[in-house]
């Protein structure tokens, strides 16, 4: 198959985040706007050309005083950095199937190199005759490397917001005709 546009399926993808929390519990989260700019062969990813756009301003941790806070000048600074990006810079495949994904990820406008591991899920139509493929994903990253490192100490030990950020992605996109 020759590299191709794809667009995303945001009613069936998602991106999502886990944090720790008190350094007991784990908080989920997610974004729930997003665009992204996708030309590929889905059976070789090693040439795509992938970008990502995610609205921060979107985030979603079910609990609305919280998603106030991470939208606030304390974690993602909405007013000032609206988007978080990510822009592949390198692909190679692992395994069948299976990529690590090398980008630059900009959050709150600092840039870094972040890897993530992709794993081609597969492709097939849908009953509307639509082409679609889907990818799933995940890396960790260090919220304090963008410049989120507000915190707040526990009596017991230990700070109430940890420092890695799990990322898990889940995408179906369509072929563009």
């Amino acid at each position: 198959m020759a590299k191709t546009k794809w667009a995303v399926d945001t009613m069936h993808s998602s991106i999502d985040f886990s944090i720790r929390h008190m350094m007991i519990a784990k908080v989920k989260g997610s974004f729930n706007q997003f665009e992204a700019s996708i030309e590929a062969d889905p059976n070789d990813l090693t040439t795509a050309d992938i970008a990502f756009s995610v609205d921060v301003a979107s985030v979603d941790t079910r609990n609305a005083d919280r998603d106030a806070h991470l939208r606030s000048a304390d974690f993602f600074d909405v007013e000032n950095h609206p988007k978080m990006t990510f822009k592949a810079t390198k692909i190679e495949r692992t395994g069948d199937g299976e990529y690590e994904v090398t980008g630059d990820l900009t959050i709150r406008g600092v840039t870094r190199s972040e890897t993530f591991k992709v794993t081609f899920e597969g492709a097939g139509k849908d009953p509307w005759g639509n082409y679609k493929a889907g990818f799933s994903a995940e890396g960790t990253i260090k919220r304090s490397d963008y410049g989120l490192t507000w915190n707040a100490a526990l009596e017991t030990g230990g700070v109430l917001v940890g420092d890695e950020v799990k990322i898990h992605l889940e995408i179906e996109a369509a072929e563009q005709a």
